[in-house]
């Protein structure tokens, strides 16, 4: 059991990492929601326009933080 929360913890990790270094990326806002939005797409999770927007707002709240 534990091994398995080490492993959703680093996987968390992984995911904000790689999402704030997108945010920090040089690239449009809405280029970027685009990538993010065909990413997802790619795991099979279907996000909607607002949907994919409360994340960024979400992951931008905590970056502020």
């Amino acid at each position: 059991m534990k091994a398995l929360n080490i492993l959703y913890a680093f996987l968390g990790g992984a995911i904000v990492g790689c999402s704030i270094a997108l945010l920090f990326a040089p690239e449009k806002g809405s280029d970027l929601r685009s990538r993010i939005k065909e990413l997802l797409k790619k795991k099979g999770i279907d996000f909607t326009d607002d949907e994919v927007e409360q994340l960024v707002d979400q992951i931008s709240a905590q970056i502020d933080q």
